[in-house]
């Protein structure tokens, strides 16, 4: 990977991608990008993977992107800021659940980053800022779209458009992350403990599940969910590992009436 600007770690089945540019807090260039989608390219390819980790090295999880980027689309530049869209839709598109271990601030496409991760865990110094409308900028990306469906209409209207921010708890308390995490050293391997939960589960599982959870977010009829739901069920039911997990609960339960 160039200029190691993503790394990549294997901790027992899970991935662990860390933005690895910290003087410049992550920002999303196009050679980070690039690297980002190699990274991730190369978890997927692993057949021991059953999860991928996202953090960001240093103070911030991802500033987004780099002010050069900006002043380019000024200048009617506009294909830069689309090759940054590349690093969340990246990221959005991952087979693996994407867990977010954020433990600094996640600005603009950084805060995109963060939203296209399945779960977000936080450090006490993290931030999740829109920063768009401050810039007078419109948000991109899906930024609204993703935005909305984390934390509801309103709360989004609040950051898109009110240039609301929310810190580690308040973005509990709205949904936008799943738990907060102390000390702030300790994040890291939080997610990477929530992510070795699925360990005893086939890859191919996990990835169908992930799958159905992501499409019930647009899935707007309850008889199409429950379709693919029963597809992906009667699939399931016909793998070898279904009929070993059943055995299993059957021999604990002779063990206990014996």
């Amino acid at each position: 990977m160039p200029d190691d600007l993503v790394t990549l770690d294997h901790r027992d089945g899970v991935a662990v991608v860390t933005l690895n540019d910290p003087a410049r807090r992550n920002i999303l260039t196009r050679p980070l990008v690039e690297a980002l989608a190699a990274a991730l390219d190369r978890a997927e390819r692993d057949d021991a993977t059953r999860c991928v980790v996202l953090t960001g090295a240093g103070s911030a999880f991802c500033a987004g992107a780099e002010l050069a980027t900006l002043r380019a689309a000024a200048d009617g530049a506009f294909a830069d800021v689309e090759s940054v869209y590349q690093g969340f839709l990246r990221v959005r598109d991952c087979t693996l659940p994407v867990i977010a271990a954020v433990n600094g601030p996640a600005v603009g496409a950084g805060f995109n980053l963060a939203l296209a991760c399945d779960v977000r865990l936080t450090g006490p110094g993290a931030l999740f800022d829109s920063r768009f409308t401050k810039l007078r900028l419109h948000p991109g990306g899906g930024h609204a779209w993703m935005l909305t469906r984390a934390v509801g209409p309103q709360q989004a209207a609040l950051g898109c458009l009110f240039g609301e921010t929310w810190d580690a708890r308040t973005a509990v308390t709205a949904g936008l992350a799943a738990a907060v995490v102390e000390p702030p050293e300790r994040v890291l391997d939080a997610a990477v403990t929530l992510g070795q939960r699925l360990a005893h589960q086939e890859q191919a599982f996990v990835q169908r599940l992930v799958a159905t959870l992501r499409s019930a977010v647009t899935t707007a009829d309850y008889a199409d969910a429950l379709a693919a739901e029963t597809e992906a069920q009667r699939w399931s039911a016909s793998c070898p590992a279904f009929r070993d997990g059943v055995a299993e609960i059957e021999a604990r339960i002779a063990r206990k009436q014996g």
